[in-house]
C-alpha cells in the first residue's frame, strides 16, 4: 500500500474517533528499523467500554465505505478495555482510560514520532501536494477542447399501422366419443336381432 494512501487511511480513521468523541487521539509514526510491522499506531481513549466498542465499529465502517478495507484481526472487543484493531500498515489501540495509564503504550515507542491530529493533516497535505507537483500533466490536458459538433439530425420514420396477425386455429380431433360409438354399434346389433 503506498504511504500517502496509508495517511489518508489512519486519518479518516482518527476522524472517525473524533465523531464518536474519543479523547487523547494520538498518531505515533513508528522507525522502520524498530518495528517492521506496522507503520502507524493510532491511540486514542474512550470513556467506558461502551463507547470504545463504538469508536471501533465507526473505525471498521469507515475504512470499509471509503476504503474497502476490512480490518485484519481484532482483540479485545468484548471486553471494551483495550480494543486493537491491525490494519496491517496501522494499527488503531482503543483504551479505557485505567488501561492507557497502566500500560503507557506511547511511552514504550519511544523511536516514534509523536503527531498531533493537526501536525498529521498538515503533513498529509504537503505529502500529496509534493506527489501531485512531480506528476507530469497528461497531453490530453494540455491541448485546446474541440469544437463542439452540430448534433445530427435523423430522418422520420415512416409511421406505419402494425400488421395484424391472425390467431391460429387448432385442428378439431377426428376421434368421435365414446357413448356415440357405443350407441351406434347398439343400434346396429338391435336391428340385425329383428
Amino acid at each position: 500500500m503506498a504511504k500517502t494512501e496509508t495517511r489518508r487511511m489512519v486519518l479518516a480513521a482518527a476522524a472517525a474517533c473524533e465523531e464518536k468523541k474519543a479523547e487523547q487521539i494520538h498518531i505515533l509514526e513508528l522507525d522502520p528499523a524498530d518495528s517492521g510491522f506496522t507503520d502507524y499506531f493510532l491511540v486514542c481513549s474512550g470513556t467506558n467500554e461502551r463507547q470504545n466498542q463504538a469508536i471501533a465499529s465507526a473505525i471498521e465502517d469507515r475504512m470499509e465505505r471509503d476504503f474497502n478495507t476490512r480490518v485484519n484481526s481484532i482483540e479485545g472487543y468484548r471486553q471494551g478495555e483495550w480494543i486493537l484493531l491491525d490494519y496491517v500498515d496501522f494499527v488503531v489501540h482503543i483504551f479505557s482510560r485505567e488501561k492507557r495509564e497502566f500500560y503507557d503504550i506511547e511511552r514504550l515507542r519511544k523511536t516514534a514520532t509523536h503527531l498531533g491530529l493537526d501536525e498529521f493533516k498538515a503533513s498529509l497535505a504537503s505529502k500529496v501536494a509534493a506527489v501531485r507537483k512531480k506528476q507530469p500533466v497528461p497531453a490530453a490536458a494540455t491541448r485546446k477542447p474541440a469544437a463542439k459538433k452540430q448534433p445530427v439530425k435523423k430522418k422520420a420514420a415512416k409511421k406505419t399501422a402494425p400488421k395484424k396477425i391472425a390467431p391460429k386455429k387448432s385442428a378439431p380431433k377426428k376421434t368421435a366419443p365414446r357413448k356415440a360409438k357405443g350407441a351406434a354399434k347398439k343400434a346396429g346389433k338391435k336391428s340385425t336381432r329383428k
